[in-house]
Parts: C-alpha cells; sequence; structure tokens
C-alpha cells in the first residue's frame, strides 16, 4: 500500500464502539490530516469512499487515493463555499440533452461541478499537480471572500469539484453532503477529498466488509452513513 500511516493502528473502528466515540474519532482524523472511510448505505450507492480534508492531500494521499482507492478522486465543497465562486451543477451549465432526463437510481441529481487544475500544474494529472490543485482548494475554502477563483484555478482540469447541498444532510445524503457535514462539525473549512474503493477482482465497488478490514489494517476510522446522520443530521 501508499502512502503513510501517521497514526497507524490508533484510530481503527470497533464494532462496539458508540457512534458518539465513532464520529468523534472521525473529526480527530480529518484534523490530524488523516483519512476516513465512509460507507453511505447499502440502498443508495452502496460505496465506500476514502475522505481526505483538502488542507491534508500530499502526493503521497493521492497516491493512496489511486492506488488503495481507485475511483474518481474529487473536491467536495460546501454550498456556500461554490456559491461564492460561481460554481454551477455541471447539469446546469452544459447545454446538451445528454444533460436531461436522469435515472441515477440512487438520487434526484449528481453533485457534480467543474473540474479544475491550479494554474501553477502543468499537466495537472501528476500526483503532485492534484495536490497542488486540491490543497489550494482546501485554502480557498477557507477564505472565499479573499480567493479571485478564476485567477487561481482554470477550467478544464484534472480534480473534479462536487457542490454540496445547501442544507446538507437535511437534503441529500450523499458522500459529498457526508464529507462536508464531517468537516464542518470538525470546524474544519469545508472541502473534503472523495474517492470510491473499487474491488480489483470483483469489478465492483468494494464490499463494507472488506473496506471496514481496510481500514482496520491502517488504523484508520470507518463510519457507516447512519453514524454520521444519527450525530450530525
Amino acid at each position: 500500500m501508499t502512502g503513510t500511516d501517521r497514526h497507524a493502528g490508533s484510530s481503527g473502528s470497533n464494532p462496539q464502539t458508540s457512534t458518539t466515540d465513532t464520529v468523534d474519532r472521525a473529526f480527530e482524523s480529518l484534523d490530524a490530516g488523516d483519512p476516513v472511510l465512509v460507507h453511505d448505505a447499502a440502498d443508495r450507492e452502496g460505496e465506500t469512499d476514502l475522505i481526505y480534508h483538502a488542507d491534508a492531500v500530499s502526493p503521497e494521499a493521492v497516491a493512496r487515493l489511486r492506488n488503495d482507492a481507485g475511483g474518481l478522486v474529487c473536491v467536495a465543497l460546501g454550498h456556500e463555499v461554490a456559491e461564492s465562486f460561481e460554481l454551477p451543477f455541471y447539469t446546469e451549465e452544459v447545454d446538451h440533452p445528454a444533460t436531461g432526463s436522469h435515472d441515477l437510481g440512487y438520487d434526484e441529481r449528481s453533485s457534480f461541478s467543474l473540474t479544475v487544475n491550479h494554474r501553477d500544474t502543468y499537466t495537472g494529472i501528476t500526483d503532485n499537480d492534484r495536490s497542488r490543485t486540491i490543497r489550494a482548494l482546501g485554502s480557498a475554502a477557507a477564505t472565499p471572500e479573499e480567493t479571485a477563483f478564476a485567477d487561481e484555478f482554470r477550467v478544464p482540469g484534472h480534480v473534479h469539484l462536487l457542490k454540496a447541498a445547501p442544507d446538507l444532510l437535511e437534503q441529500r445524503e450523499g458522500h459529498t453532503e457526508l464529507g462536508v457535514a464531517l468537516a464542518e462539525a470538525a470546524a474544519l473549512p469545508p472541502a473534503v477529498v472523495v474517492c470510491e474503493m473499487l474491488d480489483d477482482e470483483t469489478g465492483e465497488a468494494l464490499s463494507s466488509a472488506d473496506a471496514r478490514a481496510y481500514a482496520e489494517r491502517h488504523g484508520f476510522t470507518y463510519l457507516e452513513g447512519r453514524n454520521i446522520l444519527e450525530r450530525l443530521g
């Protein structure tokens, strides 16, 4: 496995641990720069995302996301932050017939916004470049009123942006909202990286049992979406 385990063995989940303790441990992990694993729900996407606070995404963290998770590396932003940057939902911005008549099965709409690179990157896709873009997004989310978004970022790019619902978990229970809600409750800027964990053997999403086992091996916190909803929803 790639990446660094700064607190390996110290924060793995325990089925007997209370929801309060588990969510508190997630706050501590995000604040310390460690990832947490969040499984939304079996009757929703049924996926576990590896989630970092954007400020903590080093090149080594990008390597973990693409090697150990393998899904799409996205930055989820709080709704007010995205609005201050004039970021639309993708389907509202693109005038093409394919953006209509979505039947997602697990939700009413997608959270996707634009794709960006930081203007100081080269191609934008390397671990160093994506880390540069993601960390800059984290900084921008901390002081959106001081950020001239178009001066700092260019579109299109290699980091997918997600725009959270205005009322977060009261309105939507996707990984976008779950991750942003955790960040806000931990008193961190509302900017997190989310990346789906995939299974090389089955070609499907990694099972929740295997995701939990991964978290235990690396000392990371694992949460079910319902744990977050019980505490923050």
